[in-house]
């Protein structure tokens, strides 16, 4: 496998990780403080997407200062690869809400 696509489903895979895995545990955490896990495992779902997206990628914002500069270059392939990583990592961060939902039967 290339390294483009050994780094895009590695993307694709942690930010899917974070949001189904920062859900379930959310949702233990609910149980253990006596409040709905469904309901709550869904609020968390929606509001990590963000943050596992960023986690993906590398944390930080080195991705976005890597698509300026080499737009600004002239240079679109290290832009248009670090673009397709940014969507592996959303793909797998709503895969893993999209599973969320579902396992709480809301989807």
């Amino acid at each position: 496998m290339s390294i483009f696509m050994s780094k895009a489903v590695l993307d694709f895979f942690i930010a899917f990780g974070i949001v189904l895995g920062g859900a379930m545990l959310g949702g233990i955490g609910a149980v253990v403080s006596l409040q709905p896990p469904t309901e709550t495992m869904l609020d968390i779902a929606d509001r990590i997407k963000i943050w596992a997206l960023a986690a993906a990628v590398g944390g930080t914002i080195d991705p976005m200062r890597v698509i300026e500069s080499n737009m600004i270059g002239g240079n679109l392939s290290p832009a248009i690869k670090q673009i397709l990583y940014l969507v592996f990592a959303f793909l797998g961060a709503h895969m893993g809400s999209e599973l969320v939902k579902w396992v709480c039967g809301k989807g």
